[in-house]
Formats: C-alpha cells, sequence, structure tokens
C-alpha cells in the first residue's frame, strides 16, 4: 500500500486519482487546476496570504515518536517502511477517546458505490474516534456540480472536503464565506492538543490557508515530482541496454530498442519527463509555472528550456521511435501500463504510485516483469533541475455555522486519520478490522471483498499523516520510491509561490489554458515550435503581462512561502 505517496500531475491524473482512492492507496494528489485563497477574511478573494501573516496562523510542528520509519524523509521524500506487519507491534497513538459523541456530517467525493451507512467499517472508525461520522458521499467524477449547489445553498454539512482540482470558478470564494477558522484550535501551540496533528509538516499546513485563515485540514503529498520515467529493468538486464544518462543518449537508445515489425516501440510520450531534463518549471498549477531570471518573474512558456522541451519530444515521435498509441492520443483515454507490462514498449513517464501498482498486478500473471525508475537526467548529461509540487491538494473544511462541539469533534476524527504507519489507528482508518475486512498472510494485509467495498476514500480524506510509502508485500519497491524521491529531491527547487495558495483574477486566469493542448499537437507534428512562439507572444499581450506585474506585486508585498 502507498498512503499518501506524492500524486500530483501527470498522465492519468483524474483516472488514477479514482482508481487510487477506491484502492484506499496514494490519494494525496494534484492536478494542474488553480487552488486559491486570498485576502482578510470576507474581503478580496485574489492574491495570498504573507509568510509573515502565516508565521501567526500555522501550528506548531511537533514530530511524532509513537513510530520510527525505516527511512526517514530526506529532500521533501515520503517516509519508508520497508519491514512486514506485525499486528501484535503495532502502536497506540491516541491512547483516549478526544471525541465527546456527537454528530459529523461529511460530504466528500466517492468513486464507486458507496457502502451503506451502518457498514462495520463506520462503525468501528466511529467507535474508536468517539464521534458519530456521517457520511454525504457524491460521485467524485461530477463532484465539482455537486460542490457549487451545495456551497450556493444555506444547506453546508458539517465538514466538506474539496481537492483542488475543484477549486474553479466561485469555489475559492465560497471556501473564505462558508467554513470555519480553526486557527483558535490549532495554531501554535494549541495543535498540540492533537498530537497527530501536530506532526503534519509545516508547509502542508501552509497551503491550508484560505483567506488568511487556517481553514483547511490537509492531506500532505511530497513535493518531488510524481512523474517518474518508467522503464522495463527485466528486458534492459536481458537487452543489455544502459540507461540514458542525457537526452541524446535516451534518443540514441530508443532506435535502437525500436522494432515496429516486432511490434514493440522503445518509449510512450515523454513530454513531463522532457520538461524535467530540460529544467522547466512545474506545470501542475499556475503559480508554480513563475521562477525568477536576472530579478524577473518569467513563466514557464517563455523559457528557451521549453521550447527545447517540446522539439525534443517531437523528434522522439518523428524518429518513430513513440507507440502509435500515443501518436493517436490514445493513451489519454486507456491505461498505457497494460501495453507496457506486455512489452510493447520499454519506458514511459506515470505517477509514481504505478511502480508499486503494476508490480503487484503483474506478480503472479508476468513474474518476469520488472518496472523500475529511471533517475532523470539533465538534458546535457549534468545534473537535472527540478521543481517543486505543492505539499497538500485535497482538503476538509469546516462550516462557520458548525458549534464549537462540532469543530472538536471534527479535528478528533482529523487526529485518528492522521496517525502515522504502524500504529492500531492507522490500520483501522486504511484498512478496517482484521477478519472482518482484511487478513494478515506472511506480514502482509490483504482486503477481503468486504474490505475493498467498505474500506474506500471515506476517512483518509479528513486528513493524514506525512507522506508515508509503505508496501509490505513488495519492500524493494517501498525503498525504490523513497530513495528515487531522495535522490531527485536533491536536485528540487522552489519556487517563489510554493506552498502558497492564490487566487489569480478572473479576468486572467484563463490566458493560458490552451498551452498544454498546444503542447500535444506540437510534439505529435499537427503544430509547429512558431506556433507556441505565437501563442506566448499572444498570451503576453493578451494579458501575460499584466499577471507577471500582477505576481510581482504578491511577492513584494508578500515574499516567498519557502524559506
Amino acid at each position: 500500500m502507498t498512503p499518501n505517496a506524492s500524486t500530483s500531475s501527470g498522465p492519468s491524473r483524474r483516472s488514477f486519482l479514482a482508481s487510487a482512492a477506491v484502492a484506499t492507496a496514494a490519494v494525496a494528489g494534484g492536478m494542474p487546476l488553480l487552488a486559491a485563497c486570498g485576502g482578510a477574511d470576507g474581503g478580496s478573494r485574489e492574491g495570498t496570504t504573507s509568510s509573515k501573516d502565516a508565521k501567526d496562523i500555522l501550528p506548531a510542528f511537533v514530530a511524532g515518536s509513537v513510530v520510527t520509519p525505516d527511512i526517514a524523509s530526506k529532500n521533501g521524500s515520503a517516509v519508508g517502511f520497508t519491514g512486514k506487519l506485525d499486528l501484535a507491534g503495532l502502536k497506540t497513538s491516541v491512547p483516549k477517546k478526544l471525541g465527546k459523541g456527537g454528530k459529523v456530517t461529511v460530504m466528500a467525493p466517492f468513486w464507486g458505490s458507496p457502502p451503506k451507512g451502518d457498514n462495520a467499517y463506520y462503525t468501528a472508525m466511529n467507535d474508536l474516534i468517539g464521534v458519530d461520522v456521517a457520511w454525504q458521499n457524491q460521485d467524485g467524477n461530477t463532484y465539482d456540480q455537486k460542490l457549487g449547489a451545495v456551497l450556493a445553498s444555506s444547506d453546508v454539512p458539517d465538514v466538506v472536503v474539496i481537492p483542488g482540482w475543484n477549486m474553479g470558478g466561485k469555489i475559492p470564494s465560497a471556501i473564505t464565506s462558508k467554513f470555519a477558522d480553526l486557527g483558535p484550535y490549532l495554531s501554535g501551540d494549541k495543535v498540540k492538543e492533537y498530537p497527530n496533528l501536530a506532526a503534519i509538516p509545516t508547509d502542508a499546513w501552509q497551503r491550508s490557508i484560505f483567506g488568511g485563515r487556517l481553514r483547511g485540514l490537509p492531506m500532505p503529498a511530497s513535493y518531488v515530482t510524481n512523474i517518474v520515467p518508467y522503464y522495463r529493468k527485466d528486458v534492459f538486464d536481458e537487452e543489455g541496454y544502459d540507461i540514458p544518462a542525457s537526452t541524446d543518449e535516451f534518443m540514441a537508445l530508443a532506435k535502437d530498442a525500436t522494432n515496429a515489425k516486432a511490434k514493440r516501440w522503445a518509449c510512450g510520450d515523454m513530454k513531463w519527463t522532457a520538461f524535467n531534463a530540460f529544467g522547466v518549471p512545474s506545470g501542475q498549477e499556475k503559480p508554480l509555472g513563475w521562477i525568477e531570471e536576472g530579478g524577473e518573474l518569467v513563466y514557464r512558456a517563455e523559457l528557451e528550456q521549453y521550447l527545447e522541451a517540446l522539439e525534443w519530444t517531437r523528434k522522439l515521435f518523428a524518429a518513430g521511435v513513440v507507440h502509435p498509441d500515443f501518436k493517436l492520443g490514445k493513451s489519454q483515454a486507456t491505461d498505457p501500463g497494460t501495453k507496457f507490462a506486455a512489452g510493447e514498449f520499454l519506458i514511459y513517464n506515470n505517477d509514481i504510485s504505478s511502480w508499486y501498482g503494476l508490480t503487484a498486478a503483474q506478480a503472479t500473471q508476468n513474474p518476469d516483469f520488472e518496472i523500475w525508475g529511471m533517475d532523470i537526467f539533465g538534458h546535457d548529461g549534468g545534473d537535472p533541475t527540478l521543481y517543486a509540487t505543492q505539499p497538500a491538494n485535497i482538503f476538509a473544511f469546516v462550516s462557520k455555522k458548525a458549534s464549537e462541539a462540532v469543530v472538536r469533534d471534527t479535528l478528533a476524527v482529523a487526529n485518528v486519520t492522521a496517525a502515522p504507519y504502524g500504529t492500531k489507528e492507522f490500520m483501522l482508518t486504511n484498512y478496517g478490522v482484521e477478519g472482518t475486512h482484511y487478513s494478515v498472510e506472511d506480514g502482509v494485509p490483504v482486503k477481503n471483498d468486504t474490505g475493498n467495498n467498505h474500506v474506500v476514500n471515506a476517512y483518509v480524506m479528513v486528513a493524514s499523516p506525512a507522506p508515508t510509502i509503505a508496501h509490505p508485500d513488495f519492500a524493494n519497491i517501498a525503498e525504490g520510491q523513497v530513495e528515487w524521491q531522495q535522490r531527485m529531491g536533491a536536485f528540487t527547487r522552489k519556487t517563489p509561490f510554493y506552498g502558497m495558495q492564490i487566487t489569480e483574477p478572473s479576468r486572467l486566469t484563463s490566458l493560458s489554458n490552451d498551452f498544454e493542448q498546444l503542447e500535444d499537437d506540437i510534439v505529435r507534428g499537427h503544430k509547429k515550435i512558431g506556433d507556441m512562439q505565437q501563442a506566448v507572444s499572444d498570451w503576453k499581450s493578451k494579458g501575460g503581462d499584466k499577471l507577471r506585474d500582477w505576481y510581482r506585486k504578491i511577492l513584494d508585498e508578500n515574499g516567498p512561502a519557502a524559506g
């Protein structure tokens, strides 16, 4: 399992989150839509909260001491656990119930068929917490529509979960007007009443400031890029292929490995890896696309390396080394992992969770299959320049109309769901009741049908522990994932607006919306690099330069969130 592995933007992002949530694994992801906040309480919805003000708002950080991970966090990585699960050795992180027996209604996205409210999992969790949580599950695929309707009404549930990719339109304004300030309960040393919340990294809390107030309960994520260039290690070993260390070496390998007549191609669409190899700022969220060069703010699409990354990816397509499905765009509608596992192509980029997911899926039917992650290389063979993604992108909010008793009960829920791996609370939150929802076989927890139906995308969405990777059945994968994050984290920079919740002016926020489609058209040979240069010129004249000035003012007034 992979609790809270980084799952930010990347291929099949929305479909990935749905499948991961159903599996109760790695649901702390992000999407390339605007997250939001800003201004004083009830005031302007544009802008952000200054780092000076944030210091007075943020909870104190107190590292957890109940469980010690096998691999500590380093360079922004998750923590890792590589041992078998010992149920008899599970720790207790919540020694007494903090809930006072009240009822809390929670609206959250759900992928699949929600279980009945009186199921054994919900009953056991509520008994442990001391709170009667009543779930109002909504279809995750149409959640934004439901959100808009609910937040526009006067009947808002006690708690509402809002993923970052659902924060478009009027949702940011609704967050500041409809949801409570949790600062009086959590700011500074107040959080120590909830030790598992105190152990959540400060960066994740920084992202939970909306409208100048601490409103969100976060689901933390590693800020290291979540897009891994995967390769078929078993095939590489058999064929004697070397791992490429530059874009030229990659191209040479790709041409050597491709044999279209034998229905084997070298790779999939490598655009995301190209952006990383050429040092292009993150496209996960618009504020992350800005960097400072020579004292000036520059947007990612204005950079020469952005065009170079597109041109290199285009050359891969033109050389015929990319699997035809990607040329036709089919990879956007289907999971490319199936054909990767079948050996139709040997390299592709996908979310870090796929490392374990494909390994587990192929373990019995394809025992020779071995997937591994390449280190991201600098295009010229040197060290890469990578940029941080956001440290949290899913949040739970408490209604402004909620009584103090409801707020306290909600925090009691969050203190249990944020319990670390290796605790009784974590096991119940993520696996349910032993014997009812899962069994442990050779130190590996295995859910049964009841567990797969009941223990999915619920309590984990209220709050989660620091990013964690643990696979008792494939400890080498957990180790590989964490160490990959650590190595890549060493080359990762935080851009000026990292960790901030920023709402762009509505009149300017859609300016770059068409860039991604144009990127795809260019790498597939349907458009030219000159078309992107013209699009950027149009972007600047239609408001891009004004947006630059707007961001400069934010930076001058507030300073960067990351020290």
